[in-house]
């Protein structure tokens, strides 16, 4: 007959599990004091080299169905925004490399008097032909993905908060910014929010916002393929309240998601 688990017991491991590089990192710093520092060196190492667990979600949908109104809300509940886009813009500043491939890749017309990157005209381009745009993605997407494993490092360390969002508008589009996350949340709305939505926003013609969302895998089979759907199609309120029940069901998950990597 099996036992029952020692209810203590379990307690005891997972306190032993969220405190340990806390507690290594004691050890080590107090052997440093009483050995000289040849143990306690090899114990703080120990320690830097355990990682906290960290449920990282990635927060995805299509164009203009309100990944910023969810991001948003989550920023006032507490949680830490990694944002896809800002890291974007960072990376194709004057003197980044990525900004220079542009020009190499596409021409000079792609760029401001400044020297600055023209957002307009390279997107007029690329959304245009498939074949612009996967190259223009494999010049920015992997200084992106640096940037991003890099603040999803420091966030770990930090150990300020036990979940932290990714914003990627086109997540499942990259494969290897998968590996980043843990679990993915799609924000939905209808093509026909997204239409509008855009044209207005954005200043789109009908045909430029049609092709702007056809460029992405259909919010559909995002949905599908997601592990939470935050519905954007109704009213604002009921979108908040869902994201509101998220945020406390991922600190909650967090706590027995085992997120190590």
């Amino acid at each position: 007959m099996a036992t029952r688990p020692n209810r203590c017991g379990r307690i005891a491991e997972r306190l032993e599990n969220q405190h340990r590089p806390a507690l290594l990192a004691f050890l080590g710093r107090q052997w440093t004091q009483w050995r000289g520092g040849k143990w306690g060196h090899m114990l703080d190492g120990f320690a830097k080299g355990v990682r906290p667990k960290l449920l990282v979600i990635g927060l995805t949908g299509g164009i203009a169905t309100g990944k910023s109104t969810v991001a948003g809300r989550l920023k006032e509940l507490g949680a830490p925004v990694i944002d896809a886009d800002r890291l974007a813009r960072e990376v194709v500043e004057p003197g980044q490399p990525a900004l220079a491939e542009i020009a190499k890749a596409f021409g000079n017309e792609v760029l401001q008097p400044d020297g600055s990157l023209d957002r307009a005209r390279l997107g007029a381009i690329i959304f245009s032909d498939a074949a612009t745009r996967r190259r223009l993605e494999e010049i920015v997407h992997p200084p992106i993905r640096q940037r991003m494993e890099a603040c999803i490092d420091a966030l770990r360390k930090e150990g300020a908060s036990p979940v932290v969002i990714c914003d990627i508008p086109l997540l499942f589009e990259s494969k290897e910014s998968m590996r980043f996350v843990d679990k993915v949340a799609v924000v939905y709305a209808t093509k026909e929010q997204q239409l509008a939505r855009l044209m207005q926003r954005n200043g789109l013609s009908l045909e430029e916002a049609k092709a702007r969302i056809e460029a992405q895998i259909p919010i559909e089979q995002k949905v599908e393929r997601a592990d939470y759907v935050i519905d954007n199609s109704k009213e604002h309120e009921e979108t908040i309240a869902q994201v509101d029940r998220l945020w406390e069901e991922w600190l909650l998950v967090a706590n027995r998601f085992d997120c190590t990597r």
